[in-house]
């Protein structure tokens, strides 16, 4: 079930995998922002959104290999757009923790300039927890909830 983060005007909200990929599949001009890194798309994948013509998105939140913040984040969220404006936004990091402060410092941002939009951040990102054996992707996650995904 969705819970509210606390952005006022805006909606802000986080939701588990399953419920992002419905949400993907209901509403028209939905989104998914994956704020990972480029080895982390190259390595461990992304989402496959083909099957129900929806967009990715993939804009660094931290910058690797020093993990710095990007700072022209928003400004490359933007180009990406080409002036569109989806009514939903759904975030997705490795664990739901950046995508996390991407999805409020986003929804931020946008209220500055009198936009609301309604942000989600997909709780335990595209790879969730680690199991046992420390690795990710079996718990929790994109991954382990058999959503589509891609790798290069």
């Amino acid at each position: 079930m969705s819970s509210k983060l606390g952005i006022q005007n805006s909606v802000v909200d986080e939701v588990s995998p399953q419920e992002a990929w419905a949400g993907l599949k209901t509403q028209g001009s939905a989104v998914v922002v994956d704020v990972r890194s480029r080895p982390e798309w190259s390595f461990s994948g992304k989402p496959d959104l083909t099957s129900i013509d929806r967009r990715l998105l993939c804009v660094e939140w931290k910058i690797w290999p020093q993990m710095a913040p990007n700072l022209g984040f928003l400004s490359d969220l933007e180009e990406m757009l080409i002036g569109e404006m989806p009514e939903r936004f759904f975030f997705l990091c490795r664990t739901g923790d950046r995508s996390f402060m991407a999805v409020q410092e986003f929804s931020r941002q946008m209220q500055s300039r009198g936009i609301n939009l309604h942000c989600t951040n997909i709780r335990s990102g595209f790879e969730g927890e680690k199991d046992e054996s420390g690795h990710r992707g079996k718990i929790s996650g994109w991954k382990a909830e058999g959503l589509p995904w891609m790798q290069d």
